[in-house]
Parts: structure tokens; sequence; C-alpha cells
């Protein structure tokens, strides 16, 4: 890939709960020793309850996030690694129906934070400025883990939080093409959690949840770029002290990103995404602003 891409297209955040993310360049090819700082506000409106088995009904919630992430690149066994950093802050604002009654509410605070390894074990050497600028990308085969940690707000004894009060990890697959102007992408991945014992006095288990992810993006000459993207997840049927509940989950999602440089080593993305299709629950549509500052 020419040097002047790489500025603009490593980041966008993944702020959205579990299995949902829509993230375009996760294993995008660019120089070692690469820093990414960028910050982020998403607005969501619709169903957006991280949790599906919830015994609520007529959910809908409005959700202002805002967002840090940093990323680092550097090299491991000749290979381009980085590693990622989120923390989002949200303001949320809903309503409910609980047993007949409209029930309203809000929540403020941290959300959880993830992290996010990765390496490109193909098509992708750890390489410094001037060896990249000579480099010519073909197909990149990437892993990843990411991990999210219980740091965001959490009540026991409420139906609706911010934080999850349990870990998740997921390893991920992706791979990625450029075609002269477009690139285009897919991952594979799986989600794991731990159980929240602190389900309003009750024990949750959930079942892994699984994703896949495609991306096509369309470059222009002067490093701004749009694209299509789409994820499908399924699966994390949820059990409760032990009974199962109705809460599998099938959903896809479709969206857009647009990207454009504003300055040297600066950018500003924007995405639009929305259900295509919705099983239970997570029926919302999402818009996200993120600036981003890349340096060495």
């Amino acid at each position: 890939m020419p040097k002047k891409y790489f500025c603009a297209t490593l980041l966008l955040f993944s702020i959205i709960s579990y299995g949902q993310d829509l993230e375009p360049r996760a294993y995008a090819n660019v120089p070692k020793k690469l820093n990414v700082a960028a910050l982020g506000y998403v607005f969501m409106d619709g169903n957006v309850v991280t949790e599906p088995s919830l015994p609520i009904s007529d959910f809908k919630i409005q959700s202002h996030n805002i967002a840090a992430s940093y990323i680092r690149t550097f090299g491991l066994a000749n290979k381009l690694a980085r590693i990622q950093v989120s923390l989002p802050f949200t303001f949320m604002d809903g309503s409910a129906l609980v047993a007949g009654d409209l029930v309203t509410g809000s929540r403020t605070g941290f959300a959880d934070t993830k992290v996010r390894f990765g390496i490109n074990l193909l098509g992708s050497p750890a390489l410094d400025k001037s060896e990249f600028r000579a480099f010519q990308q073909k197909t990149i085969l990437g892993v990843s883990l990411v991990t999210s940690i219980p740091t965001g707000r959490y009540y026991d004894d409420k139906r609706v939080n911010i934080g999850t009060n349990r870990w998740g990890i997921k390893p991920e697959i992706g791979i990625s093409k450029r075609f002269a102007h477009v690139y285009a992408e897919a991952y594979g991945g799986v989600w794991f959690y731990t159980d929240n014992n602190d389900f309003l006095g009750k024990r949750l288990e959930q079942k892994p949840t699984y994703s896949l992810q495609a991306h096509a993006s369309y470059y222009f000459k002067n490093q701004m770029w749009v694209g299509f993207n789409t994820t499908w997840f399924f699966g994390g049927k949820t059990i409760i002290d032990g009974v199962p509940e109705a809460s599998q989950i099938d959903n896809w999602r479709v969206g857009g990103t647009f990207s454009t440089p504003i300055a040297k080593g600066q950018s500003i993305r924007f995405q639009y995404h929305v259900g295509a299709f919705t099983n239970n629950g997570l029926d919302y549509y999402a818009l996200s602003a993120v600036y981003q500052y890349s340096f060495f």
C-alpha cells in the first residue's frame, strides 16, 4: 500500500456492545512504531441493551458515547503487530414497559474498557517508514485477541446498566486484500464470557456469540475513502440460575463509512449503521464521528 494511505486508515472505535462491531481496517498494513490517538462520539437510538435476556419490553434508549483510544504498532518476530486500548464514557436515557408500566431512567458513567492485540501473520512484515514506502501490499492474514474488561458502571439491582460486570474475550481471524483502489476485508471471531454473579441477585451465564464482518472500501487519490460495512452475529443464549432464556441472537447489520484527511497526520471519519435483520433486541441505529491523529 502506498505511504499516502496509511495515516488516515487505521482506527475506528468499537464502543458498542459485544459482537456488534463494524470496524474496517483492523488488519491494515502500516509501518511499525506508528502511534494513533483518537477521540470519538457515537449516538445510538433504539434497543441497545447489552443483555438480551432482560425481562422487559418496548425498550428504547438514546445513548451518547464519548471514547478515547490509542494504538501503537510494533514488530514481533518480524511481523507487524499492534495494541489498541479504548475507554468509552456513556450518557444514556431510556424507557421501557415493565409489567405493563412505563418506566424511564438514565445512566451515566464509564463503559467497559476494550484492549485489542493483533498480529498480521502473512503479507505484512514489520517495516519502518523508509522501507514501507516501497512495499506493495497483496493479501494479509492476521489474528487478534480482544478483551473486554469490566470497568463499566454497574448496579446489581438494576435491569439496565452501562457495564456488563463480567469479562469477555474474542479471538478473531481476518483476511484483507487490495485491488487497485478497492480494499476488501473479512473477519470471523467468537466472544466468550465469564459469568455475571450479580445479575438482579442471580447468576447470569451466556453461551458464546459468533460474529462475521465484511468490508469493502474505495480509496481516492487525495486519501479520502468510502466504505460499505456489514456484520452478522449469532448465538449468545443466556442462562439465569440454570434456567435457559429465550434469548438466542441472530442479527445482521449494515452501514457505511466516510473518511477524509483534514491536515498532515490528521483525519476525521463518519460512520452510520442500522439493523438489516433483528430477531431479539439490539434493534437500533448508530451515528459516529471520530477525530484521529497519527504520529511517529
